[in-house]
């Protein structure tokens, strides 16, 4: 993980920095040329600006970093080549140069920063070369010291800036991914819920509309069932729905005692359900919102393609683990839907868990779901 400091922080040790290079040029540039290359000493003055000209830039290298780049390389140059700075205290330019080349390679991407590059070793070698005429000037070593010098600093700063742009890359597409699968995750939830909601008021809408005239008290009890079913969906909607809202949803997700309930509506669309619930107090709430939904899903199934029948519900918590069965006695030919997006979603949740579902018709008659959902325990 990369530590950025903040701005004002970056901004004094920015100057501190300014500060440390120019000292350091112009101690560089008080320095007297060795003989045999001897020459009067430039005045004072001339010292002190050698210290500004390559030192003070660097305080803005940040905001400004081509620029500061050419302002330091072109006065380092001048001042190696005019012979203020002797050849064998280049350092202080040295380090001003590699400084401002490696931000220009942190910052800036794409050509600049490669002609910045080159233009660096390009003038920084010139300086030194025309300054070294004489014998005591740099020889073969300290020129190819100078460019692999300013080529490390701009390697570093360029592997620094493509390992931020991974990042930032990386971190964009998790993101990306975490809205997607939210996304999946709600349309599965709205799809269960409204399934399983909507095919149970289609089987007492239809009940109603034949026993209407006949039987007047079932169509009035048919009529309840639609309306308590109607604003259990709209509730569950609701909540499902409140995910995409930015404010906290206090409402507590479905346990396994939404089963219970489940059962009951089943029963009202014609489906006789057994239930049995063992050791499913202790499981955590992702799974037993899988359990539930895909208990759901299986009813769903049941009322839609089989009608009434008898359909046998069996939860079983063991040691880091929760085993699911749902099994119907609805005869074998309409009971054969293994490719519908209920199982699809069903087998997504188990995935998501790291689990295992079966799901096919049985060989007495009917049709059976089998999953099992492992979780960590904890103390």
């Amino acid at each position: 993980m990369l530590i950025r400091p903040v701005p004002t922080l970056r901004w004094a040790l920015d100057v501190l920095l300014a500060e440390a290079v120019g000292v350091l040029c112009w101690y560089a540039a008080s320095e007297s040329p060795l003989p045999p290359a001897g020459g009067v000493h430039e005045p004072a003055w001339v010292t002190v600006l050698v210290g500004v000209t390559l030192g003070a830039p660097l305080a803005v290298r940040r905001i400004w970093p081509v620029v500061v780049a050419v302002v330091v390389l072109v006065s380092a140059g001048v001042w190696l080549s005019l012979g203020v700075v002797p050849d064998y205290a280049s350092t202080g330019p040295l380090a001003a140069a590699g400084i401002t080349v490696y931000t220009v390679a942190v910052s800036v991407s794409g050509r600049r920063s490669y002609v910045v590059l080159v233009g660096s070793i390009a003038t920084a070698t010139a300086g030194m070369l025309i300054a070294g005429n004489s014998k005591a000037g740099p020889g073969r070593a300290e020129v190819a010291f100078v460019v692999v010098a300013l080529g490390a600093c701009w390697l570093v700063g360029w592997t620094l800036r493509e390992r931020r742009a991974s990042v930032a890359q990386a971190t964009s597409q998790a993101t990306a991914q975490a809205v997607i699968d939210e996304r999946l995750r709600i349309a599965r939830e709205i799809h269960d819920i409204v399934g399983h909601s909507l095919t149970v008021i289609a089987v007492k809408a239809s009940i109603g509309s034949h026993v209407a005239e006949q039987r007047p008290e079932e169509a009035s009890a048919a009529l309840r069932v639609i309306a308590s079913t109607s604003r259990g969906a709209l509730t569950e909607l609701r909540r499902a729905v409140g995910a995409l809202r930015t404010e906290a949803d206090f409402a507590p997700p479905p346990t396994l005692e939404e089963l219970s309930r489940l059962a009951e509506r089943a029963a009202e669309a014609g489906v006789q359900v057994d239930l049995t619930i063992q050791n499913g107090g202790t499981v955590p709430d992702g799974i037993a919102l899988a359990a539930v939904r895909i208990v759901q899903e299986s009813l769903t199934n049941v009322v839609k393609h089989v009608g009434p029948t008898t359909c046998r519900i069996k939860i079983r918590g063991g040691p880091g683990e929760l085993q699911i069965e749902v099994a119907n006695d609805g005869p074998p030919a309409r009971s054969q839907t293994v490719d519908g997006a209920g199982l699809t979603g069903m087998r997504e949740r188990v995935a998501l868990h790291h689990g295992s579902l079966t799901a096919g018709p049985r060989a007495e008659g009917g049709f059976a779901v089998s999953a099992t959902l492992p979780y960590e325990q904890t103390a």
